[in-house]
């Protein structure tokens, strides 16, 4: 089993809440925050060992995302209230949500 694969199996089975929507604009949200390239850099197999130890605020920012997601200036405003680093676990869920979308695409 790949990295990345063992990465979103572990990533889906931990989170409570899940994104719904649109995620591009939670995407932009996030990358107007300045969150995306950090979390492009850094190593999610390591951010995966830390995550149910953050798991409270991290179900709370995708609730938000899901609430405010139709206008990203008031999700931003939102997200804000978040840490850095629960503003990355969020990012990776979005960036998991993408992928996840994706390969459902190409199998039908």
């Amino acid at each position: 089993m790949t990295t990345a694969r063992k990465i979103e199996l572990d990533y889906t089975e931990d989170f409570a809440e899940h994104l719904q929507g649109d995620l591009q604009n939670v995407f932009d949200a996030l990358y107007q925050l300045g969150v995306i390239d950090p979390v492009l850099e850094m190593d999610w197999v390591k951010a995966m060992e830390t995550v149910e130890a953050h798991r409270h605020k991290i179900d709370s920012a995708i609730s938000t995302a899901n609430i405010f997601q139709d206008s990203v200036d008031a999700l931003i405003k939102e997200l804000k209230k978040y840490d850095e680093q629960t503003l990355g676990y969020l990012a990776m869920e979005v960036a998991r949500e993408f992928a996840d979308f994706h390969s459902r695409e190409e199998l039908h």
